[in-house]
């Protein structure tokens, strides 16, 4: 970043002479005299007078000598504020997040980075229908967003972080609460109780992938409200494994006949233009979720 020719022209200039800037700076005297001779040359004027007694500014020297160093300055000003980015010194990181995370990741992510990079300003925004997450985060309005695979947008770059398991869940005294499976059978005969929105899509898509078509008695708009029903009996749902972490009811779960699970992750618009502090929280978020959830599975690098 930083422009030598300027530094010489403007070490030059301090010192009044070609060897004592050479001296000062590192360079050989002939070193200091191409910079200046390409300066002149680039910017066709001659800027020093060279004499006997010393080296002094020409006219023209003396007029680009504030514009120059006003360059230099700057140059550095960047330079430094850059390498306090590189330090992860200042920065901002707008994350967008669903409840189940925010709720059950967050908090120990947040700790910990925090930790490590207490300078970084962490701003988090709980969104519950991915595609308006998808959508502000490609619009710039998020540097990340966790994610349940597949994004519908293509272009973002996802990075898996693990495996959700989904379950059926019931009440204690439901007749299949101590089966070893949820029937696949039962998941069209008993009443369902479903919770609206986007982040339940994926239950959709059991649903049709196994061509059940549920008896829904319920469609509600709370994880919550859900739950309190099934604890009443009223009904089986279906839920991911974090939704259900510390969940408020007496719910047994089962795994279902054909045991499935979504796939989370932490996408960006592209990893390759993400700030270093953005690039610095997923590499947190990958490592504590290895950790926490996966803990088989040894921290990798980014691909």
């Amino acid at each position: 970043m930083n422009n030598s020719k300027y530094e010489a022209f403007l070490k030059v200039a301090e010192v009044g002479s070609f060897k004592g800037a050479a001296e000062e700076l590192g360079y050989t005297q002939a070193g200091i005299s191409y910079m200046i001779a390409a300066l002149e040359k680039e910017m066709g004027v001659v800027l020093f007078a060279r004499e006997r007694t010393g080296t002094t500014l020409t006219p023209d020297g003396r007029a680009i000598l504030p514009l120059v160093q006003n360059v230099h300055n700057t140059e550095r000003s960047l330079q430094t504020r850059l390498n306090e980015m590189h330090h992860l010194d200042s920065g901002t990181v707008r994350i967008a997040a669903f409840a189940s995370v925010a709720i059950h990741w967050l908090p120990a992510i947040v700790r910990e980075f925090s930790e490590k990079h207490p300078k970084i300003d962490l701003q988090i925004s709980c969104i519950e229908d991915q595609s308006e997450a998808e959508e502000r985060l490609m619009s710039g309005d998020f540097d990340c967003a966790f994610l349940v695979l597949p994004a519908a947008h293509d272009q973002l770059s996802c990075i898996p972080l693990a495996q959700d398991p989904i379950y059926a869940v019931v009440a204690h005294d439901h007749p299949l609460a101590k089966a070893p499976f949820f029937p696949t059978e039962a998941m069209q005969n008993e009443p369902y109780i479903k919770v609206r929105g986007s982040a339940h899509s994926e239950f959709d898509a059991l649903f049709e992938r196994h061509g059940v078509r549920p008896c829904t008695r319920f469609v509600l708009d709370n994880d919550f409200a859900a739950m309190g029903m099934v604890s009443e009996g009223l009904g089986f749902s279906l839920f991911a494994k974090l939704m259900l972490r510390d969940a408020p009811f007496d719910l047994a779960r089962i795994e279902p006949e054909i045991p499935t699970h979504r796939e989370l992750a932490i996408g960006v618009r592209s990893h390759d233009t993400a700030s270093i502090a953005t690039k610095a929280f997923i590499e947190c978020v990958r490592q504590w979720v290895d950790a926490q959830e996966n803990p088989s599975v040894r921290p990798s690098k980014e691909r």
